[in-house]
């Protein structure tokens, strides 16, 4: 849905963004309906308001029960817009630059073991026909590449063909990375390959998940549904299992093989890394929960 900006000069700000930064059309949305937020709040709006009345719009957000989470997106939108406002000569002043970040502790992803990852796996291979087929393929692809659900979802059948050992795929941002594919995912697009194609409803899509819904392929709240349905059959708590929870498994598993960091970092297409970091935290702990639980010395008497 499409937020019209409340001014021209957040009009003008936008703009920027989509041209000079490739701000994606659900960017460019989130910045209007917080910019908006803050020119409705302050008096005069944003183009007219002191440090009080920034700082006091700012205040107001915890009070309304926004999580830090949103507090601080809306911070940053502020932030960018006043840098904008300055560059341009619209303002001599930045009256949001005595605004902290709401502190907020960042929640370790959730995650699987490997043995759980083969439990769903072979939960799905219980499936028969081009249901089953399809279920195993989006999973060994989301536990293979780390790849966010929608990536997944919008991947063409072209991309595949040609059984590639990776996948080019265009991130957040406009962004290209490579994303490997081993050889169970490999296996599993053949297998998916043969019947979607022998379906003709399906073999005439030019997506790899096709589905008859408005999108034209599978949604993310059915691969979701599909996950709680393995997840129920392999003696998971559905509650643990989702879309994401794949590309978490992924990222964690790489790190506790001994992956560096920077290469997580660039197969996940993370801009910055301490979003990967919160990865490592996990690990840690998968690791220190093995010891103590294997290891002779650490058990009680």
């Amino acid at each position: 849905m499409t937020v019209s900006p409340a001014s021209p000069q957040i009009e003008a700000f936008l703009e920027m963004m989509a041209v000079e930064r490739d701000a994606s059309p659900h960017t460019l949305s989130a910045y209007a309906r917080d910019l908006n937020d803050a020119e409705d709040a302050a008096s005069g709006g944003l183009m007219a308001a002191d440090e009080t009345a920034i700082e006091g719009w700012f205040a107001d957000l915890s009070r309304r029960g926004l999580s830090p989470a949103t507090q601080a997106r809306r911070r940053s939108a502020v932030r960018q817009f006043y840098r904008f406002a300055l560059a341009e000569g619209w303002r001599a002043d930045d009256p949001s630059r005595r605004l902290d970040a709401p502190r907020q502790g960042r929640p370790l992803p959730k995650t699987l073991s490997r043995d759980e990852i083969e439990r769903l796996i072979a939960a799905a291979s219980a499936r028969e026909g081009a249901a089953g087929a399809r279920l195993i393929c989006l999973m060994e692809l989301a536990y293979a590449s780390g790849l966010r659900v929608s990536e997944l979802l919008g991947l063409k059948v072209q991309a595949v063909r040609r059984d590639p050992t990776h996948l080019i795929v265009r991130g957040k941002g406009g962004k290209e990375r490579l994303a490997p594919l081993n050889d169970a995912a490999r296996t599993a697009v053949k297998a998916w390959l043969i019947l979607r194609d022998a379906d003709k409803a399906r073999a005439d899509s030019s997506w790899l998940f096709p589905s008859g819904g408005k999108s034209g392929h599978l949604t993310p709240r059915r691969f979701a549904q599909l996950l709680d349905q393995a997840a129920v059959d392999a003696g998971i708590d559905p509650a643990r299992v989702s879309p994401h929870v794949l590309r978490h498994a992924f990222a964690t598993h790489l790190l506790e093989g001994g992956a560096d960091l920077r290469i997580v970092q660039t197969l996940l297409g993370h801009a910055d890394i301490a979003t990967t970091q919160i990865y490592t935290h996990v690990a840690t702990d998968r690791l220190t929960q093995v010891m103590t639980s294997k290891h002779p010395l650490a058990k009680g008497d």
